[in-house]
């Protein structure tokens, strides 16, 4: 069996490299990979906790049932195999049967049943596995998963950093799994690196895990996890060859100074699947905000071109809607609100807000999640004053007084960044859902967006087993959210990998770092 799926697991590599445009040669194993993380996480338990800093160090610490390559396709991983049934209500996952966890203990089935509901409990993104009511063991490497209904997004859901799978005879000690003390240390994970130490504020460090699942894997013994929040110091060190590679750089100027080093590689390729966009989100319950004529003139206002070039320095690509373009789902032909003053102003002046003695119809407030987003909230009051609306920007104290703020709806206008995570099931629908109108839960529907046609279409869409039938409904709904606006999408948030020469097969699938690294290898 472990002879099969270790080559069905080469003939999988071989497609990534070939996928990526690399030469398929040998790796070579050993080294020692440096790298830096751009923040600190809480914990290093991706299971119970979102976020692309968790994401990394717990890629590499906890394997999930599927894998994706580059193309958007599920590839064998902790399931060497899987079979779905009865519409797409029943999922089959058939395990690797040699997997044991980083204290030897083996990996059966009651862990995958166990991680799942853990994941289901107490994880943020509670529609990954919504439809999923039970999980059933009938031997221990078999997992069958019973659905309400089919759910699209499940095998997104189950790669990444969202699936991790943990032991039960380590978690299931009765104590909260989110303040679990062996989310940071003595952590007892499933993936190709053990972890040595974790000194917050300082680095993570992690070593090859010599029994893992695939032979021969992973190449590299050690990867240094340096955490280094400055990102000119990230700069500086990737420069001098102190740091070999570093993902989710985003700030432009960093960015365009890296592509000029000879030693370094400095791509965008590899975060599809995360799905970052920028853009201006608006109250639309309460204020001036909620007339979508002062949305769509705004909109108009806006020159996403000048982001682009002037603001994101050439590194970003436009984001028409709430889709990343990188997904397959992405509609691109919609109205996209492209610079027109004096139709905003006509907008504005039909809907009868009228200008006064000083030329201005009325004042809003712009906020921003971010610092990196400042420039575009200072551009937006300058932006808007040329259609009479005064703009006041308004930097909370913190990114959680922001979050509160937003949270509570206690906002005009703010720029922020949202991610897509893989499938529009996941990352998208919670921006727009009627249902999702929360209170005090940043990354839901803070907007209090409410269409009833737009509630159905996802609905539909969010269970929708045929490929052409999905974007078609996901078509419609860009098209149909581009009309109401509840958010005006501006563009990529310009996720950059910068890797040394030295670096061989850095991940460039669609989930970055948020994927193992097993693959990577340091050069001769």
């Amino acid at each position: 069996m472990k002879k099969h799926f270790l080559k069905t697991l080469l003939l999988t590599a071989t497609l990534i490299f070939t996928s990526l445009g690399v030469s398929f040669a040998e790796p070579k194993k050993g080294g020692t990979l440096i790298a830096a993380v751009g923040n600190n996480p809480r914990h290093l338990n991706p299971a119970v906790q979102s976020g692309i800093v968790t994401g990394f160090p717990g890629a590499q610490l906890f394997a999930t049932p599927i894998r994706y390559d580059n193309n958007w396709e599920p590839q064998p991983y902790l399931a060497e195999s899987w079979d779905i049934s009865d519409g797409g209500k029943t999922v089959k996952l058939n395990l690797v049967k040699d997997a044991v966890f980083h204290d030897g203990v083996p990996i059966k089935s009651s862990d995958v049943k166990f991680s799942l509901e853990t994941i289901k409990k107490h994880h943020p993104f509670k529609t990954m596995f919504a439809p999923v009511v039970s999980v059933e063991t009938p031997d221990e490497h078999t997992a069958v998963l019973k659905l309400s209904s089919p759910h699209p997004a499940l095998m997104l859901a189950m790669s990444s950093q969202l699936m991790a799978i943990i032991p039960e005879h380590v978690y299931g000690d009765g104590q909260d799994p989110k303040t679990h003390p062996q989310n940071s240390e003595n952590v007892v994970g499933s993936g190709p690196f053990k972890l040595v130490e974790f000194k917050s504020g300082e680095h993570i460090i992690l070593e090859r895990f010599d029994d893992f699942f695939i032979d021969g894997r992973p190449y590299l013994d050690k990867m240094v996890l340096k955490i280094i929040r400055d990102p000119a110091t990230r700069t500086i060190g990737l420069e001098n060859g102190e740091i070999d590679f570093y993902a989710f750089e985003n700030v432009p100027t960093n960015i365009n100074r890296l592509k000029k080093n000879a030693n370094l590689n400095v791509t965008p390729d590899g975060y599809a699947a995360i799905g970052p966009i920028d853009w201006l989100a608006f109250n639309t319950k309460s204020g001036k905000t909620a007339d979508v004529n002062v949305r769509r003139a705004i909109a108009y206002a806006i020159d996403r071109n000048f982001i682009l070039k002037a603001i994101m320095l050439g590194v970003a690509d436009e984001a028409r809607t709430g889709i990343h373009p990188g997904s397959p789902y992405y509609e691109p032909d919609v109205e996209a609100y492209d610079i027109d003053i004096d139709k905003a102003n006509k907008i504005l002046d039909d809907a009868g807000y009228k200008k006064g003695s000083d030329g201005m119809r009325f004042g809003l407030n712009v906020d921003f999640g971010w610092p990196g987003l400042r420039p575009n909230a200072e551009y937006t009051k300058a932006a808007l004053k040329k259609i009479g609306i005064d703009v006041t920007v308004r930097q909370s104290a913190d990114f959680p007084t922001w979050a509160q703020t937003v949270s509570n709806h206690n906002f005009d206008l703010t720029w922020d960044t949202v991610f897509n995570w893989g499938d529009p099931v996941i990352g998208v629908h919670r921006t727009y859902q009627t249902s999702n109108i929360k209170k005090g839960v940043i990354w839901s529907n803070t907007q209090q967006y409410s269409n009833p046609k737009v509630d159905a279409i996802m609905e539909k869409a969010g269970v929708e087993n045929d490929m052409d039938k999905r974007k078609a409904l996901y078509s419609e709904l860009q098209k149909m959210l581009a009309n109401d606006l509840p958010v005006y999408w501006t563009n990529t948030l310009p996720y950059h990998t910068i890797y040394s020469n030295k670096v061989g097969n850095p991940p460039m699938g669609i989930w970055a770092t948020s994927s193992p690294m097993d693959m990577t290898y340091i050069k001769d």
